[in-house]
């Protein structure tokens, strides 16, 4: 029998996003408000269907919405550290992206009572820095690369890319890297986004959106016999009515399908218990 593991992940934001952008605007500041009634609908659903889920928090959405991460710690979530500000740590350097990681677990284990054991990087972006930060915090595992989609894998360090030569691979760490990738999230999908630097048209119709998300755990299915697949949302974003019907749809789809529904943290258990000496993609 096949063990198909599915991990609903949010990055809750709210404003945080918005403000690290310097989108301030009252209109923008209302858009990361929005994420208040979304949490409402998701935790709604998420309880109903009794599904546990992650959700990564900057400490900014912390401080500023407290009620509204109270509920997702009371609904019995995993939260993770996704910094404090949103700032991207490339542009922080190692001082500045230690203090964001310090900061965002302070906020949240003032929160939970427990230091989080999951990171995923602001906007998906790690430092050259960020991987070993991660493990001198003893995190478990980050979320924020790309290099598988259903199998989880070992974080490496200290590779060394450079245009005219071969590509110099770091050795593989203890950090669990549980992969992610833009097709499955859904801001790409949905946000319109207007600033100076770019436009982001967003606003796609849901119904077919959620056919590729759905046909994604079927291949999984099809090919896999062991496999974690992970969604990205946003409340803000995944919390309109109309992709709320969505999203409820596609969990009843996935659910019939086979699919088990885990934190994040109870994956990579789960793919410890698979790979006990881990997956590398060195030397592929």
């Amino acid at each position: 029998m096949a063990d198909l593991f599915v991990c609903l992940s949010f990055d809750h934001d709210n404003a945080a996003a918005g403000i690290a952008r310097n989108m301030v605007s009252a209109t923008a500041v209302s858009r990361g408000d929005f994420g208040i009634t979304g949490v409402r609908r998701i935790l709604a659903l998420l309880a109903e269907q009794r599904i546990p889920s992650t959700w990564f928090v900057p400490g900014h959405t912390i401080e500023s919405y407290p009620s509204c991460v109270q509920a997702v710690h009371a609904g019995g979530h995993e939260i993770g550290n996704h910094g404090w500000t949103h700032r991207n740590p490339v542009a922080l350097g190692p001082t500045g992206e230690a203090e964001e990681l310090i900061s965002g677990s302070m906020a949240i284990e003032a929160l939970t009572g427990r230091k989080p054991r999951g990171y995923r990087a602001p906007g998906w972006e790690l430092s050259p820095y960020s991987v070993d930060l991660l493990l001198e915090a003893d995190f478990l595992y980050d979320s924020s690369m790309m290099g598988q989609d259903y199998i989880p894998y070992q974080a490496r360090t200290g590779d060394r890319t450079t245009l005219l030569e071969p590509m110099e691979f770091g050795p593989d760490t203890a950090l669990v890297e549980m992969p992610i990738h833009w097709s499955l999230n859904d801001l790409p999908h949905f946000e319109h986004l207007r600033s100076e630097a770019a436009i982001l048209p967003g606003l796609m119709n849901a119904r077919m959106v959620v056919e590729n998300w759905i046909d994604e755990f079927h291949y999984m299915k099809k090919h896999y016999d062991w496999g974690v697949l992970t969604y990205t949302f946003h409340p803000h974003v995944i919390g309109r009515g109309h992709r709320m019907l969505m999203l409820e749809h596609m969990l009843e789809v996935l659910r019939r399908e086979g699919a088990t529904f885990l934190t994040l943290e109870d994956a990579v258990a789960e793919y410890r218990r698979k790979f006990p000496d881990g997956v590398s993609l060195r030397g592929q």
